[in-house]
């Protein structure tokens, strides 16, 4: 990504880029804040009786989309996120809104009685953001349904439904 690339894409002359964004980095930096705009709202989420279905109803078309634009956007990126700054900033406006959103599900869950309190809820969030990384960016599949379906039933609800008693993993 150069700033003359950003330019032509935008159609502007690159002094234009450059009055608004001074470097490639607060270009960047700015790009990351944006894609890291929280587009689920905790009011809003829904709750059908149980984690399952509003785990399942989360995935919609527009945000199946969504997720595999900013992944195509970051693996653009490509070096300039080896940086720690962008690294971060670009990993959590990725992924910290869903984390946020699941872990909410997840806990009305437990208040529900659904799963037992001491499941490892950050793991699971965890997991599901990580199977949506490795999906979309290495294998360069779709986080669809029936995938997520499959995480769903096969992984997450048996791990949050019996958790292990062993010290979390995740501490050390």
């Amino acid at each position: 990504m150069t700033m003359d690339m950003v330019a032509a894409r935008a159609k502007a002359g690159k002094a234009t880029v450059y009055r608004r964004w001074s470097s490639k980095a607060e270009l960047v930096r700015n790009a990351l804040a944006w894609m890291n705009r929280n587009h689920l709202e905790l009011e809003s989420l829904p709750d059908t009786g149980t984690l399952r279905e509003d785990l399942l109803v989360l995935l919609k078309p527009q945000s199946i989309a969504e997720e595999e634009r900013k992944f195509r956007v970051l693996a653009g990126l490509g070096s300039f996120l080896q940086h720690p700054e962008f690294a971060e900033a670009g990993t959590a406006g990725i992924f910290e809104p869903w984390v946020v959103v699941n872990r909410e599900l997840m806990n009305r869950a437990v208040v529900r009685g659904e799963i037992p309190a001491h499941a490892d809820i950050e793991m699971a969030c965890q997991v599901i953001t990580s199977m949506a990384s490795f999906r979309g960016l290495i294998q360069r599949k779709p986080f669809d349904k029936p995938f997520f379906t499959a995480l769903i039933d096969g992984i997450l609800l048996p791990a949050l439904k019996n958790p292990q008693t062993a010290p979390n993993i995740m501490d050390r």
